[in-house]
């Protein structure tokens, strides 16, 4: 997504250049969108039996998909007020799961393209937006929702926030992480500013000094050292061959540039087709993978996009296989599978339709089967969430499904768990604690905003008997850092729906479960 204009007023001397708004949702047609889109022959995708009954599905559409800490998933009807939550079935399928109603958005904020993140109390948060109401805003507006009381409450800005040109305060289409001890780090997109939430004063602190450039349309990927990684997309600072990056240290509060850059170009300067003129600035997705790799994609107005690998051991980058063809990521989603390998989605140059999805192991860049609708999909339309199933869901304002990935994930990287109730009553409090608790990533990744992360525990109680499944409400995490192999603990509430009698717990991050173990329920 790309700034206004007037931020040339504010950024810099040498931003001299006209950006491109990522354009609205596509208009949609009521009658397409109640015909069921044709899958190939053994797809490997599934549309969801059900499909949420948006109050605008024409301007708007499915997108924003955030897991909630008791399973269920919330969906934004993106640039419209309406949310809405999917419960899986008494079997825990997604896809034959139900819609219900959320509370809609506070007044005067219907924010399109903003970050999101879920707390460690299980609230969720949403900053900012590139459009209010579907108008060009970049908003500094913000709310959190309280999923037990099923209520939004407006979140007052940073106040040191600035803004550019008539916006004299702006987050806008702004990137977002929880950092591996739960503290919320929001940023500023058209500024360098970033700013820390305390969670339960709710007021914001500075950090994030000595940034290169501003952060717009840059993405941030937490890693097992907890620090945080970013490629600088040179918005207000054109270079038409930068590869600078960049890495928050929480320690200190700031960014450095380690120096070496990313080997070959992820962001689309189109210095071979016009120059900063046509330049979109825009940057994909990067998944830190279990290996401790981060896959990073890159757009290109010019033809194929680059990929480039960063080690996280060794902070070396290398580079990757091109896109295919004129293929690439100008904003779009990616998801890291429990097998290991990276789920991506990509389109031709910037902002075009006719999508085509990849898979990235580690060595090899493979074309997989499309998603449903994917011929009047652009890259930008789709998002991704790892669901605890191990699937993939996918939006892209059209339609929700998910994807089935093939393989299975290395026990390794699955949770364990050390501490547990051996009984619990329904509607019960209690303590769990072990490894891998967090996951080894964050789980999916959007090229700036929309962010979708899943590296916090989930508790699943599967009854003995019926095989029914039921997921309790985790909360307040010890730690939200990614690839840790210390001691985590999060508490857990039983629903008050739990079926009685002999079951079997797991703990699951990132669509991976633990090993059972014995739980009885009474």
């Amino acid at each position: 997504m790309l700034v206004f204009v007037l931020l040339s007023l504010a950024a810099s001397a040498d931003a001299q250049f006209l950006p491109r708004l990522k354009p609205l949702p596509p208009k949609k047609d009521v009658s397409a969108l109640k015909s069921t889109p044709a899958l190939a022959p053994n797809s490997s995708w599934q549309m969801l039996t059900n499909q949420p009954p948006l109050v605008d599905p024409t301007d708007c559409g499915p997108g924003n998909p955030i897991l909630l800490t008791d399973g269920t998933v919330m969906l934004q009807d993106n640039g419209c007020q309406d949310w809405w939550k999917l419960t899986p079935d008494e079997f825990g399928s997604y896809v034959n799961g139900t819609w219900t109603r959320l509370a809609d958005l506070p007044d005067g904020y219907s924010p399109l393209y903003h970050s999101s993140a879920v707390l460690t109390d299980g609230r969720v948060i949403i900053e900012g937006g590139e459009y209010n109401f579907l108008i060009p805003a970049w908003t500094d507006q913000g709310a959190i929702y309280d999923p037990l009381a099923n209520t939004w409450t407006t979140m007052a800005p940073p106040p040191f926030f600035t803004g550019f040109g008539p916006f004299p305060r702006t987050i806008g289409d702004a990137q977002s992480v929880v950092l591996f001890d739960g503290t919320f780090m929001q940023s500023n997109c058209c500024t360098d500013q970033a700013a820390l939430l305390d969670l339960n004063t709710l007021t914001w602190t500075p950090t994030g000094k000595n940034k290169f450039d501003i952060n717009d349309e840059e993405g941030w990927t937490l890693l097992p050292n907890k620090k945080v990684l970013t490629v600088d997309a040179y918005v207000g600072k054109y270079n038409p061959t930068g590869m600078n990056f960049e890495l928050y240290n929480p320690a200190s509060g700031k960014w450095t540039s380690p120096g070496a850059g990313t080997v070959v170009q992820l962001w689309d300067s189109a210095a071979d087709c016009g120059g900063r003129r046509f330049a979109s600035f825009e940057v994909g997705p990067a998944v830190l993978r279990p290996d401790g790799t981060v896959f990073a994609t890159g757009a290109n107005a010019c033809g194929a996009g680059h990929t480039a690998i960063y080690n996280s051991n060794t902070g070396v980058w290398t580079a990757g296989p091109d896109f295919p063809d004129e293929l690439d990521i100008a904003d779009g989603p990616a998801a890291l599978e429990p097998n290991g390998s990276v789920l991506m989605m990509a389109s031709p140059l910037i902002f075009n339709t006719g999508s085509t999805f990849f898979e990235w192991d580690g060595s090899t860049l493979t074309e997989i089967s499309p998603a449903p609708n994917a011929e009047n999909d652009s890259s930008f339309y789709g998002n991704m969430l790892v669901l605890p199933t191990g699937q993939i869901l996918f939006t892209d304002f059209f339609f929700v499904s998910v994807y089935n990935p093939a393989g299975t994930y290395n026990p390794a990287w699955a949770p364990s768990i050390q501490s547990a109730p051996a009984a619990v009553t329904p509607g019960g409090s209690y303590v769990i604690s072990g490894h891998r608790f967090n996951g080894m990533s964050q789980g999916a990744a959007y090229g700036d905003d929309q962010q979708s992360a899943t590296n916090y525990p989930l508790v699943r109680i599967t009854n003995n008997a019926t095989g029914h499944v039921f997921y309790s409400r985790t909360h307040d995490h010890s730690s939200m850092a990614v690839a840790f192999n210390g001691l985590v603990s999060t508490h857990f509430d039983v629903p008050a729906n739990q079926e009685l009698g002999p079951s079997q717990l797991v703990v699951v991050a990132n669509g991976i479960p633990s090993a059972p173990i014995a739980v009885t329920v009474q």
